[in-house]
């Protein structure tokens, strides 16, 4: 009876942190059969997996944050042919009906596995799309920074003396800069001295920044054309926006299982909007944002440029849609045309990885 209850199936369900990972291990049936806290090192996470086998057949395992906290846990629990879904944080109003701690949230990140409302495959974060992922982190923060630089500077200026103020000012940023990047001193009063200090930094700030704008979009241009060519060889599709695309995909695209799925992922699927008489579709403020910028991006591009979709745009817009409908509806068929290249893409990638 004792080796019969030992191997019965369980699953695993894991709340993520920083420093400490928290456990909880519940059957078939939903009863918990126990929790424990580990580190977040190579060694705890061996400690979890074996005290989790321990009480019985462990094949499937619910990971709160797995491409953040959980990435590393993740990643060893498939390397033990543990399948590994990703839970999203439990539901608000369950939180405010039975409190909240990490075992009570490892033990929702179960059950939500058992009830088969987990379903999502985690991405791998371990090939080109995490490289891309990595180079469009630091170039967002770098061209919000560098946006800062120059609005700051352009403040100051604002409020500067007037004969100041009109020998630097300039429309362009580019000349607006070089004038104050050069800056010599501009008196000898504390405020003045303090001025020309900060206008010479803010400048110099801004030319950092736009050279580490230059070194990463080139980086960026060169893994997409070794890496995604057949995506880059579409119409409106730049380095950036296929960065972007390929790092929603991920580096094990068989998550996304249909076009749908990936139009979904990128929140251009249509949306029930209709009431009474009233039959419509509405844009989708859900998916990854990102993504869903770029395809934007690219709809917008078509729209402009490119003959068929200019057609298609004169059609729909004859038939009485506004032009975020139309927008919309353009965003969904670059998904579905760019789908099967972005798995060819990813494809291929990892094939050149491994060998």
């Amino acid at each position: 009876m004792h080796k019969q209850a030992v191997r019965r199936e369980i699953i695993l369900g894991v709340d993520t942190h920083l420093d400490l990972h928290v456990g909880a291990v519940i059957d078939g049936t939903g009863k918990l059969l126990g929790t424990l806290a580990t580190a977040t090192t190579a060694g705890g996470y061996q400690q979890l997996i074996a005290w989790a086998r321990s009480l019985g057949l462990l094949h499937r395992a619910g990971v709160e944050g797995t491409g953040t906290y959980g990435a590393g846990l993740a990643r060893a629990l498939r390397e033990q042919g543990i399948e590994v879904l990703e839970v999203n944080r439990p539901d608000r109003s369950k939180r405010r009906l039975v409190g909240k701690s990490d075992p009570i949230d490892a033990e929702s990140a179960a059950r939500s596995v058992l009830s088969g409302q987990a379903t999502a495959i985690p991405k791998s974060h371990d090939g080109v799309a995490e490289a891309l992922r990595t180079i469009s982190v630091a170039r967002r923060s770098a061209v919000k920074a560098k946006t800062q630089a120059i609005n700051q500077l352009r403040a100051i200026l604002v409020s500067a003396p007037e004969e100041i103020r009109g020998r630097l000012w300039q429309i362009k940023a580019e000349h607006c800069v070089a004038n104050c990047a050069d800056l010599r001193q501009l008196g000898t009063t504390t405020h003045l001295v303090a001025l020309t200090a900060t206008l010479r930094l803010l400048a110099k700030r801004w030319l950092m920044l736009k050279a580490e704008l230059k070194e990463l979009d080139a980086e960026l241009e060169q893994l997409t054309l070794k890496f995604a060519p057949n995506l880059r060889e579409q119409f409106g599709v730049g380095p950036l926006t296929a960065a972007t695309l390929i790092v929603a995909a991920g580096d094990n695209p068989e998550r996304l299982r249909s076009e749908a799925a990936l139009a979904a992922l990128c929140g251009v699927n249509p949306l029930q909007a209709s009431s009474g008489k009233t039959s419509r579709h509405r844009l989708n403020r859900g998916g990854n944002r990102q993504a869903n910028n770029a395809l934007w991006t690219i709809a917008l591009v078509r729209m402009r440029s490119e003959p068929r979709t200019r057609a298609y745009v004169e059609k729909r817009t004859n038939e009485g849609l506004s032009n975020k409908e139309i927008h919309r509806c353009v965003s969904r068929y670059i998904a579905r045309e760019l789908y099967p290249h972005i798995l060819a893409d990813l494809k291929a990638a990892g094939n050149n990885v491994l060998t």
